[in-house]
């Protein structure tokens, strides 16, 4: 194999690329934005079982400018803490999930692709690929081409790869709940940093880390029946956004409303997707990960993971399995149970969060009983998830394909 097309430049795609180099095979990646991520976004959780990825490859160091995240906290909205729990499981290494701004980890990872030497181009939006001569031609919308072995589709959730390796792909899936967040300073709230407070509040989701220099990283997620239009959420101010989450913790005892309040920009809203289970995957010569491939709820706190665990686990197959076909078929095998398995579990934590007056009462009773079960023995409820570990020396599941 000479040459690897990665279609994508968030996380999946660069990870991708430094993971194929690490391999010892040749990536190029392109970007349909015409300009890179700084500055932009909210922030996000790398678990444990992501960082173990990137570790396998050397790349730990691309979360350097986060926010160590071992413990969560629990709570409803009258202000009862239901329980304190580990988040991921214990590791003899130490390592714990790390919290993250989004434009902090994308930088991070440009840089670290072009360390390495691996060229980036913007502006490529793929609109178009062919089969050539055992290889793949890559068509954009500015009319030129590039030509590889392999086409790599980490372009997330409304992914062209997916289309034009199956043009019968099912779209995303819209989760009932809308995102927005923000940082700020300077109101007093309890807990210790590092820990990631979870509030089922009476009418919204809500959720604040305190950093270690006393900046407070928040998220909520405000339910939405009805999907709106990129317009609606475009054309919606600040204020508004503002006025809706205030109104939406008035009867809550908790530290969400002061928090609100004291944040001086607030994220514009975003829509929640996932893909519940994508029937093909890959073509001889082009393939699909990260979000392309199985994008869930952020209520599972996995898509990043699992879009860095793709990543590394298709260099392993890429780079032990005898042909590129045989190598997407291992990867694949290898993958498709676990991540439709965490996209089913972030479907169930979404729907924890938005519940009806009957549905909130019965939620935060059962929900009571759930955790002081588990704070007993200290147990991370998803503690599966992070549980998983890629051996990078190890050759990829040779029993998996048939050699000759």
């Amino acid at each position: 194999m000479t040459r690897v097309l990665i279609i994508g430049g968030g996380v999946a795609g660069p990870v991708a690329a430094m993971a194929l180099r690490h391999a010892g095979i040749k990536a190029s990646l392109y970007e349909a934005y015409d300009q890179t991520a700084d500055g932009v976004g909210a922030f996000l959780t790398l678990a444990v079982n992501g960082l173990d990825a990137l570790r396998a490859i050397d790349l730990e160091s691309v979360v350097k400018g986060g926010v160590a995240t071992p413990r969560f906290a629990f709570h409803v909205g009258s202000g009862r803490k239901l329980a304190e729990l580990p988040n991921g499981p214990t590791r003899q290494d130490g390592l714990v999930s790390q919290t993250i701004r989004r434009a902090d980890l994308y930088r991070a990872l440009r840089d670290a692709v072009m360390a390495r030497g691996i060229p980036i181009e913007y502006g490529k939006r793929l609109v178009s690929a062919e089969p050539v001569d055992g290889g793949v031609r890559a068509i954009f919308a500015d009319g030129t081409t590039a030509t590889g072995d392999l086409l790599i589709g980490a372009d997330g959730l409304q992914s062209r790869t997916r289309q034009l390796i199956d043009p019968a792909a099912p779209p995303a899936r819209y989760v009932p709940l809308l995102n927005t967040g923000g940082f700020t300073r300077g109101v007093e709230v309890p807990g210790r940093p590092g820990v990631m407070h979870m509030i089922f509040g009476k009418r919204c989701f809500f959720s604040y880390l305190k950093t270690p220099d006393g900046e407070i990283w928040w998220f909520a997620n405000p339910p939405r029946t009805e999907e709106p239009s990129r317009a609606e959420l475009a054309n919606t101010p600040a204020s508004a956004w503002r006025e809706m989450l205030i109104g939406l913790f008035r009867a809550d005892r908790t530290p969400a409303r002061a928090i609100i309040e004291s944040t001086s920009d607030i994220l514009a809203g975003w829509t929640t997707y996932d893909l519940p289970s994508v029937p093909i995957w890959h073509t001889d010569r082009m393939v699909i990960i990260g979000d392309a491939a199985h994008a869930t709820s952020p209520a599972s706190g996995q898509g990043a993971s699992m879009a860095i665990e793709d990543a590394v686990v298709l260099a392993k197959c890429l780079r032990d399995v005898p042909s590129i076909p045989e190598a997407l078929a291992v990867y694949e095998s290898l993958r498709r149970e676990r991540v439709e398995r965490i996209v089913a579990q972030g479907k169930q934590n979404g729907d924890s969060k938005a519940t009806g007056p009957v549905g909130r009462v019965i939620r935060d009773a059962v929900l009571s009983r759930v955790f002081k079960r588990l704070e007993r023995t200290d147990t991370d409820p998803s503690g599966w998830m992070g549980d998983h570990h890629i051996e990078w020396s190890t050759p990829a599941a040779t029993w998996l394909y048939r050699t000759e």
